[in-house]
């Protein structure tokens, strides 16, 4: 059965790292909000509100639909978007794991986003303010949660895999 790994977190807290490895891994889909969203800027000059996530869910719907896994790498700060994520799981007869990455060590987190370089082109990178003062919503439901604070990018996966086999 097709499963769409739904990540979440707040910036700088390693979800693209990890998404990344575990689509590798598993042969998946991989999905990034932020590179969507910054093509469409790019192409259409356009301020972006909820266009990259309407794509997303439509390109991971058309993969479950084939019985190919999916990764989706974003924020995914509220339960709008979370629970818009698992619709289109059940809609296409898919599982759907929610992941949720945070750094707990908050000075290791804002050295990340102070030193950290965008892997997509005209992407500007959010500030350790930006990041402060980004809406993230509490979870009210059940997820898988990896601290990446003091792990190395190995030990992270493979704390990662193991919860995932677990489940």
């Amino acid at each position: 059965m097709p499963t769409l790994y739904i990540f979440s977190g707040l910036p700088g807290t390693g979800k693209t790292t990890l998404s990344q490895a575990l689509a590798k891994q598993i042969s998946a889909v991989y999905l990034r909000i932020d590179t969507i969203e910054q093509e469409i800027r790019d192409l259409c000059a356009i301020e972006i509100q909820g266009e990259g996530y309407e794509l997303a869910y439509r390109i991971a719907a058309d993969n479950l639909q084939l019985g190919i896994s999916v990764v989706a790498d974003s924020c995914n700060p509220v339960e709008l978007t979370r629970s818009a994520w698992e619709k289109v799981a059940l809609e296409a007869d898919a599982k759907y794991i929610n992941i949720e990455i945070v750094c707990s060590d908050r000075s290791e987190h804002r050295d990340r986003i102070e030193t950290r370089a965008s892997s997509i082109p005209g992407l500007r990178l959010p500030t350790w303010q930006d990041v402060e003062n980004r809406d993230f919503q509490p979870w009210s439901g059940n997820r898988i949660v990896i601290d990446t604070s003091g792990q190395s990018e190995k030990e992270s996966c493979d704390r990662l895999l193991s919860a995932l086999s677990n489940m």
